[in-house]
């Protein structure tokens, strides 16, 4: 049986993002180490940055960079709680698998249900923004329709590229990944030097000025929409059973993406206060926020005169007008042109997040074996691909009609991922009050024992503040609510339907293999395929 459902995942695309060849016939193999799995967290964590800064705006106005820093400690414990229940368990499902194994399968699906739908709002937020940042070459994609229809065919097509299986390599994914990372602390640089240096009272004009500080309740949504910024846990947690030595690599790479993460975040936020007002950021550059700041930069490099304020040798005022000029051409070129991979990249990884996901529950026989069926030619599970693209479609149709779409679409990712966060700390704990035998590598000190039992105080204190934030976009924002309780109750019914069908219990089953029917239906598919 193993071995079966091993080879269904046999060349399957999310593993070609990451790593051609990996997936033997046989099963899944350790090949990836701290280098690739941070760069596969910072895909999704730094993509971002290049549109979440604009939805934060929007609500939370000059307290962003504050509300980002709030968001960013909750990254934290979230992702210290990933690392203790990812190298403890080291298998796909994230925060799936830890609700499975510290409760039961009924609340690991609901886990589960909730990150696939911000698993479809990233997909489409990242689709979305892309047009944008491609405007400063085509200008035409400003336009909101024709931005949003291409977007449309930007999962399109991605949907038939992960169908068709094409192979992408896990060392040009890492080169992309070094280039964003060193553009963004060029800005941050250049932004100090240029504008906040000359002007160092903008910022707090731009933050606390009058008009710019949000409500109280607007203060509190933007946290809430701050955790934008931070997708990236759960991928790496999908990647668990191909990485080497998962208890010592996965904990590396959560510390390491929270040390970059959390620097790049704090000064792309402040450069962008610095160099516009709110209004400014949220009415010209709310979909492409780094491009504000460099455009913002750039006009700040004026070739001649920033030179000739330096020097007043004719010869030094020649070589650095070339430079400066060099910088003022390239620098929209290089942040237009990075943003849009980076965006595509996480858009993509999206598609194979959900896939990958989908075939973690259907194993543990927690959705229809269906959504893992393999395709016979191109060795891909293109059932869960097509369905979970046109879902993302869908989200998008509403930009047509809906003036606040934007911050509806972030807010939808909200409701999913805190779900999911929270259910994920939840489970930690009771992972530590049920099954304290459990080998744990990453076990951080300064728990609070109680009982006999010692409780993380990141995880308890990463329960409290995501439940909280979860629930003030619950109250404060009907269009996530309606959306995201009817996504739930839609996927609960069909949990329900097909638990009632296999003749399963909701809450615990003694295996987790498919049903022998099924088991044969995946073996003809994986033979027509060899």
């Amino acid at each position: 049986m193993d071995k079966q459902m091993n080879s269904v995942w046999h060349h399957k695309p999310g593993d070609r993002l990451y790593h051609p060849r990996r997936i033997s016939r046989y099963g899944l193999r350790r090949v990836l180490g701290v280098s690739a799995l941070f760069s596969v967290g910072y895909g999704n964590v730094g993509s971002s940055i290049y549109y979440a800064l604009g939805i934060i705006a929007l609500v939370a106005l000059g307290a962003t960079p504050i509300v980002l820093g709030i968001a960013g400690i909750i990254y934290i414990f979230n992702a210290l709680t990933y690392a203790e229940g990812t190298a403890m368990l080291p298998e796909a499902g994230g925060s799936a698998s830890f609700a499975r194994h510290g409760f039961n399968d009924t609340i690991g699906f609901i886990a589960g249900w909730a990150l696939m739908l911000s698993y479809i709002a990233t997909v489409a937020i990242s689709a979305y923004t892309i047009p944008p940042y491609l405007a400063y070459f085509w200008p035409i994609l400003k336009e909101p329709a024709i931005g949003t229809t291409v977007s449309i065919g930007i999962i399109g097509f991605l949907m038939l590229v992960n169908i068709f299986g094409v192979r992408e390599s896990s060392r040009l994914n890492t080169f992309f990944i070094l280039i964003d990372i060193a553009a963004l602390i060029t800005l941050i640089i250049l932004g100090i030097v240029l504008i906040l240096g000359p002007n160092p009272t903008a910022l707090f004009q731009n933050m606390f000025g009058e008009g710019n500080w949000p409500s109280t309740q607007n203060l509190i949504y933007g946290v809430a929409i701050a955790a934008l910024c931070f997708t990236g846990v759960e991928t790496v947690s999908q990647l668990a059973q191909e990485t080497r030595q998962p208890e010592k690599r996965i904990p590396q790479a959560y510390i390491l993406m929270i040390v970059v993460v959390l620097i790049l975040f704090a000064g792309i936020s402040i450069v962008a206060l610095s160099a516009m007002t709110p209004q400014e950021l949220t009415n010209d550059w709310a979909r492409d926020p780094v491009a504000g700041i460099a455009n913002s930069i750039s006009l700040a490099i004026i070739p001649e005169k920033l030179a000739a304020g330096i020097t007043t040798e004719p010869a030094l005022i020649i070589v650095l007008t070339w430079l400066f000029g060099g910088i003022h051409t390239l620098l929209p070129i290089l942040v237009a042109s990075l943003a849009a991979t980076i965006l595509l990249t996480a858009t993509n990884a999206g598609v194979m997040g959900i896939s990958r996901l989908a075939f973690n529950m259907s194993s543990h026989r927690q959705l229809p074996i269906g959504l893992s069926r393999i395709h016979h030619r191109f060795r891909t599970p293109h059932v869960a691909i097509i369905i979970f693209c046109l879902a993302a479609l869908l989200l998008l149709i509403p930009d047509f009609f809906n003036p606040l779409f934007f911050e509806d679409l972030g807010a939808i990712y909200v409701f999913g991922s805190l779900f999911a966060f929270a259910l994920a700390h939840a489970a930690i704990l009771a992972l530590r009050i049920r099954k304290p035998e459990l080998h744990r590598p990453f076990r951080l000190r300064g728990n609070l024992r109680i009982r006999g039992r010692e409780l993380p105080i990141t995880a308890i204190l990463g329960l409290i503040a995501t439940l909280a934030v979860w629930l003030v976009v619950m109250v404060t924002q009907p269009y996530s609510r309606w959306a995201g309780i009817t996504w739930m109750i839609l996927g609960l019914i069909i949990y329900f339907e097909y638990r009632r069908t296999q003749h399963l219990p909701l809450t615990h089953i003694k295996e987790t293999s498919a049903p022998r029917d099924e088991q044969n239906q995946l073996g003809k598919e994986s033979e027509t395929g060899q």
